[in-house]
């Protein structure tokens, strides 16, 4: 059995207050830790002095190439420190930073960017065997807002983009002075990064977050979920939350480290763990399931571990028990993009009846509302959709005013189409969802996004997608389709892979003469659930 570490030692550390800017904990650490490493990759470690600095550079650098307070700028990259240095180098200065996942294919990330309209774009131009070149000379052409693409350092040469030293050198012609009066001039509840999300339309939609709400939920999550140093491994895509505010930002406002891992594979993941002594585990179920069947799990020392901790989706009751043998300080939250993460959270327990049954209490700052179809509020143990207000709240979407009065009312409440009850102990349970969107892996998936690619095939007549459970991503797409001609379903794979990423593939596809229809005409997309689900236990 791996082994169980001791209880977290105290270590000296002073917590940082409430800072404008969410740039500004680089500076404040530099200033008293500055040989503390910050992030590591592939063994190469930055200390916070050298990340301070890499951010001072870079944001002198986007103030020479025009970028004011307000303009957007994007990122294509790997969970890799340029990453972290790039959002805090533009939202040190004011401007609103966009990460794109390299997964994309050509038509989602010039979606993003003909939506956010950035002026700079920083990226990779090669990523193991893809060559982005061909994909960014087409969104430059498509995006006329875009100034600059710049290659990040390292990358091969691409045409039409500026090599990372021209770009860099920039800095020299900025002094320090403009860099400080940049800053001077934003802060607080300025917007400074848009995450995209998408609806029921699956159209995405940018939440617009700000620097209050991202400082004062780290130093929250720090409070509520105390470890002492901090050092965990992130390698979520850097357009998810779960990259950006869920693990970077907590580690930088407690003065820890980064392990950054450009691509999950399980037993990679536990060698790294294991390697550099990672003192918080947090995950999403599926990669928790993947790594604790390895067969040769127990060689991995996991006894630096203070906390284990999953969001985006429920954790089986049987993972629970095992990773309680792990170790016996275990912690979950729900959350969303809208409410910068936060909205309920469960404190560190062994309680497996806690930990499977529940989401926790509200989070500090956080009202929570379950309220009916009449918007009136429910009694405990009675279902009701969740609305949650706090001053982390996004200040709504991009773009997006008719959608940002759905989701947030008069009153500040974001309406999160999510169902729960409230439990006799004041914790939350979450039953269901209002909306279509489904969690795979613990990323959002939206049946309308998928159905529309679908629907430009030639053969596809008629298609709806919904989800069913699986046992290692806890749901999965299935299409059900209606062709003329016939199709195969490996063409139908083939031709969803050129345009989405691979979590949104359906894993499986299944061919009708028609569809359900209700009696108003709409599909029938419960029937089809029903049939899905009976689908899976077949295969089973």
């Amino acid at each position: 059995m791996t082994a169980v570490s001791s209880s977290p030692a105290p270590a000296s550390f002073e917590a940082p207050p409430l800072l404008p800017r969410i740039s500004d904990y680089c500076a404040w650490m530099a200033a008293r830790t500055p040989q503390a490493e910050a992030m590591v990759l592939d063994g190469r470690r930055w200390t916070y002095a050298e990340l301070d600095a890499a951010v001072d550079r870079l944001a002198r650098a986007l103030i020479a190439a025009g970028v004011v307070k307000g303009d957007r700028v994007a990122t294509l990259q790997t969970p890799h420190p340029d990453y972290l240095i790039a959002f805090l180098a533009a939202a040190s200065i004011g401007a609103i930073w966009i990460g794109l996942n390299p997964r994309y294919q050509l038509e989602e990330l010039a979606y993003v960017l003909e939506d956010s309209a950035p002026k700079v774009l920083l990226a990779r131009t090669r990523i193991g065997p893809r060559d982005y070149a061909e994909t960014l000379a087409a969104l430059r052409a498509r995006q006329p807002a875009l100034e600059l693409v710049a290659a990040f350092a390292g990358e091969p040469s691409a045409p039409g983009v500026t090599a990372w030293e021209a770009f860099i050198a920039l800095a020299d012609d900025r002094p320090p002075e403009a860099l400080a009066e940049a800053r001077r001039g934003c802060g607080g509840r300025d917007p400074c990064l848009i995450v995209y999300t998408s609806g029921s339309t699956g159209r995405p939609k940018g939440a617009l977050l700000h620097h209050h709400g991202l400082a004062a939920f780290s130093l929250a999550q720090n409070q509520v979920w105390p470890v002492r140093p901090l050092r965990a491994v992130n390698y979520f895509p850097i357009n998810h939350v779960g990259c950006v505010v869920d693990l970077s930002l907590p580690a930088l406002l407690a003065g820890g480290t980064i392990l950054f891992l450009e691509q999950f594979e399980p037993r990679e993941c536990l060698a790294l763990m294991a390697e550099e002594r990672a003192t918080m585990w947090g995950s999403v179920p599926s990669c928790f399931l993947m790594q604790l069947d390895l067969p040769d799990f127990d060689r991995f020392d996991l006894s630096s571990v203070q906390l284990i901790l999953w969001e985006g989706a429920a954790m089986p009751r049987e993972t629970i028990e095992r990773l309680v043998a792990v170790h016996p300080r275990l912690a979950t939250n729900y959350g969303m993009t809208e409410t910068t993460s936060g909205i309920t959270v469960l404190e560190p327990t062994a309680e497996v009846e806690l930990l499977s049954a529940s989401v926790g209490a509200p989070f500090p700052g956080v009202e929570v509302r379950l309220v009916d179809g009449e918007g009136r509020d429910v009694a405990d143990g009675e279902t009701g959709e969740v609305w949650a207000r706090s001053a982390y709240n996004m200040l709504g979407y991009w773009n997006r005013p008719e959608a940002t009065a759905e989701a947030l009312d008069a009153d500040g409440w974001f309406r999160t189409g999510d169902l729960a009850v409230r439990r006799p102990d004041g914790r939350y349970r979450i039953v269901g969802r209002l909306k279509e969107m489904f969690k795979s892996g613990g990323y959002n998936v939206y049946p309308r996004e998928i159905e529309a690619v679908l629907e430009a095939h030639p053969s596809v007549v008629e298609v709806a997608v919904v989800s069913a459970e699986d046992p290692v991503w806890q749901e999965v797409g299935v299409a059900f389709v209606v062709a003329d001609p016939p199709v195969a379903a490996g063409e139908l794979e083939a031709w969803c892979r050129e345009r989405l990423a691979n979590y949104k593939l359906p894993k499986r596809f299944v061919f009708e003469a028609a569809l359900p229809l209700l009696p108003i005409g709409k599909i029938d997309k419960t029937a089809l659930k029903r049939r899905a689900a009976a689908g899976a236990e077949a295969l089973a």
